[in-house]
């Protein structure tokens, strides 16, 4: 099973170089449905001057959009669907992961100041809330953290 979650989370590493590359925060998420991409993004922040242009709300979006295609009356649940993301999400990322049912949630790094996931907050498990999702850690983390380091470390350094 990890080695498919590994899949996975490579193509949301491959999302949040290009954010990288594009000097915003490296955040990348991929979401699968049925062994399927159908929705991946990094992190557009900068680019769209938008604060809540997290990777995973424009995955979430593109997911949503692609299930209900043809399908007047779909809301855009995207239930048994998984979402990967190379860092734990935020309280806003969280909650749209519930909104939407996902079935479940793989993340790469831990996030010790904004996650919402385990870390700060455990949005995604609250009952009481109206769906839970199944969380699963550590999914080449190292990765993950490496790249935000070197974005921050060079973010330090270019403010010196």
């Amino acid at each position: 099973m990890s080695s498919v979650h590994e899949h996975y989370m490579k193509m949301a590493i491959q999302e949040a170089v290009k954010a990288l590359e594009k000097g915003d925060v490296p955040v990348g998420a991929v979401v699968v449905y049925e062994n399927r991409v159908i929705g991946r993004a990094h992190n557009q922040m900068e680019l769209l001057h938008d604060p809540t242009a997290h990777a995973e709300m424009i995955a979430l979006t593109q997911a949503s959009e692609t299930v209900s295609q043809g399908q007047e009356r779909h809301r855009g649940s995207l239930e048994g669907a998984t979402i990967y993301a190379t860092l734990e999400p935020c309280p806003m990322c969280a909650g749209a992961i519930v909104w939407t049912k996902c079935k479940n949630l793989v993340y790469g790094a831990k996030d010790p100041k904004a996650g919402a996931c385990g870390s700060l907050y455990n949005i995604v498990s609250d009952d009481r809330l109206n769906h839970r999702v199944n969380v699963i850690s550590g999914i080449m983390e190292s990765d993950a953290r490496t790249l935000l380091q070197e974005f921050f470390k060079a973010l330090r350094r270019d403010r010196r």
